[in-house]
């Protein structure tokens, strides 16, 4: 089974390395993509269970990622939400964990991040 993937990250080159990264680990697809707030909102809000992960940046060129780990959370049909930021200090993390987020890497931590999805990966393909 695929795991899919709503990016919401502003980034072109950052947008570029994880579309590589997700590639190269198989069975992840990208559905959509959002740069900022209002376009990961409205894509959520016409979207529900179209979506396994969300991957979310905190801070956009528009809004931030914050208040989309909130939306997240009530948006009917909602699959995981993994944070990774350049920004994920402790007291962010915690937050973020508050707020509904599933998982919070910092953005130096590419080998959490990749296990998380790894694992994922192994539940989905285990199955009920």
């Amino acid at each position: 089974m695929e795991v899919r993937v709503f990016l919401v990250e502003d980034l072109a080159r950052m947008r570029g390395l994880l579309d590589d990264l997700f590639a190269s680990l198989g069975g992840i697809r990208v559905v959509a993509v959002a740069t900022t707030e209002a376009e990961a909102r409205l894509w959520l809000d016409e979207n529900h269970g179209e979506w396994d992960v969300a991957v979310l940046d905190l801070v956009l060129e528009q809004g931030g990622g914050m208040n989309l780990v909130r939306h997240c959370a009530q948006v009917p049909l909602a699959g995981r939400v993994v944070v990774f930021s350049s920004f994920a200090t402790p007291g962010v993390r915690r937050r973020c964990l508050e707020l509904g987020a599933d998982a919070v890497f910092d953005k130096g931590e590419t080998a959490a991040f990749i296990g998380f999805f790894d694992e994922l990966k192994k539940q989905e393909n285990a199955g009920p």
